[in-house]
């Protein structure tokens, strides 16, 4: 018998989205691989197994899932007026949380000294980790310090469900956020291996010397 895989509500209400008037101040081919990253974006976010979890997390957080209006995967880049990316945004009010991509610029540097594979998983664990953050903020506002506290947690919790990745996804967290994870949490698999937590650690000290 056929079983077919259950569809969550939740990834019905994606989208790309692309604001027109800022087109212009972008090249043709600078438009063309903004749309390829969140195509691929859109892909990430709307796996089952992350819509499964994301399920699970706001069940267990007791935010309804109603309370999102809706999810936008941008197309075009933002930064604050320091010159920071910004990875997601949450208007609490209208239950609308936007997800930004990296700058090209970024994306040709990392994928240089990384290659094409790891900037793929960085900007689908980007992805996800963004919304995480920002899903959660639909509860607690403005409390970023709680946020932050439980995003870790939850992002750790996804990680392991996924040993194969775990390590490398933790890293990808500490790159984003700059965490430090507490030493009460389990080790992932595969990170006591001191080669690989080696190789890890120098990936994570080299990436954060890559420009925004």
């Amino acid at each position: 018998m056929l079983m077919l895989e259950k569809t969550f509500s939740f990834s019905n209400k994606m989208r790309i989205s692309v604001d027109h008037e800022k087109l212009g101040s972008f090249s043709q081919n600078h438009v063309k691989f903004y749309l390829k990253y969140s195509s691929f974006v859109f892909r990430a976010l709307r796996k089952h197994s992350f819509q499964k979890f994301l399920h699970w997390m706001l069940k267990k957080e007791k935010i309804e899932e109603q309370t999102v209006r809706a999810v936008q995967v941008k197309v075009l880049p933002l930064r604050r007026k320091n010159g920071k990316g910004i990875a997601g945004k949450c208007d609490t009010a209208r239950g609308r949380i936007r997800i930004y991509p990296k700058t090209i610029k970024f994306c040709q540097v990392f994928k240089k000294k990384f290659g094409r594979n790891t900037l793929l998983f960085y900007a689908g664990n980007r992805a996800r980790a963004a919304l995480i953050h920002e899903l959660l903020h639909l509860k607690y506002a403005e409390d970023e310090k709680t946020v932050r506290e439980l995003f870790q947690d939850y992002f750790f919790i996804f990680t392991q469900k996924h040993p194969a990745q775990s390590s490398m996804a933790l890293c990808i967290y500490t790159l984003i956020f700059n965490a430090k994870f507490s030493g009460k949490k389990a080790s992932p698999s595969g990170s006591n291996n001191p080669s690989i937590r080696l190789e890890l650690n120098e990936t994570c000290l080299r990436a954060t010397g890559v420009s925004k």
